[in-house]
């Protein structure tokens, strides 16, 4: 039986839950220490104490289990309510509040594993780096392009390319070296009074830019 699929296995809604995340805190933990190459549903099964059917009631395949387990990093951190722009809204408010959500997001224990894990094994390992750039790094740009392209429509921006327009905001937040040197271990990642400070100096920045 492949590896992939299993006979049976549904996309339902899950029927527990607590053994949905268990199944999502055990595939966490051994795609963060074995990759996505070396991790198997038998061996999620036995960590989260479920049966491999019911992690594939739950997911149908290894891909599935993956980019959820990315996505729920994602959407607990950064929900995509976070780049909602009604009329009358502050665009810096709302992009001082996304970039404080997405460093705090780089910088928790678990992202900073995986991306060590990435850098060191994507070469070997090349469906887990572009499964976790989908998942990822691509949904938060895409969020942040939308929320552009709102500003735009509204008359609060003029963004004359809003996805490449995201990846310089990201940019700016992350940094050359201070990223480089958290991402090594050289210094400890910042507190959230530097990180406000840090993001509100690109949002006056990139305001500037593109503000009308």
């Amino acid at each position: 039986m492949s590896e992939q699929t299993l006979p049976g296995a549904t996309r339902g809604r899950p029927k527990d839950p607590a053994k949905r995340q268990a199944i999502l805190e055990a595939a966490k933990e051994l795609f963060l220490t074995r990759g996505f190459a070396g991790t198997n549903m038998d061996a999620v099964a036995s960590a989260a104490g479920v049966s491999k059917l019911t992690v594939y009631n739950h997911f149908s395949d290894k891909e599935t289990l993956y980019i959820t387990a990315i996505e729920a990093k994602c959407e607990n951190l950064m929900p995509l309510p976070m780049f909602t722009l009604e009329p009358g809204g502050s665009v810096a408010e709302t992009l001082q509040s996304i970039g404080e959500a997405f460093l705090e997001m780089i910088y928790s224990e678990d992202s900073l594993r995986l991306m060590r894990l990435i850098n060191a094994i994507g070469a070997e390992d090349p469906q887990m780096a572009q499964l976790f750039y989908e998942a990822g790094p691509q949904r938060t740009q895409n969020a942040l392009a939308n929320f552009l392209d709102r500003a735009n429509a509204l008359g609060m921006l003029r963004v004359p390319d809003t996805l490449h327009a995201a990846e310089l905001y990201f940019g700016m937040l992350q940094g050359g070296c201070r990223h480089i040197q958290i991402m090594l271990g050289c210094c400890p990642t910042p507190g959230r009074e530097d990180n406000r400070e840090h993001v509100a100096e690109a949002v006056r920045v990139f305001t500037h830019a593109y503000g009308k």
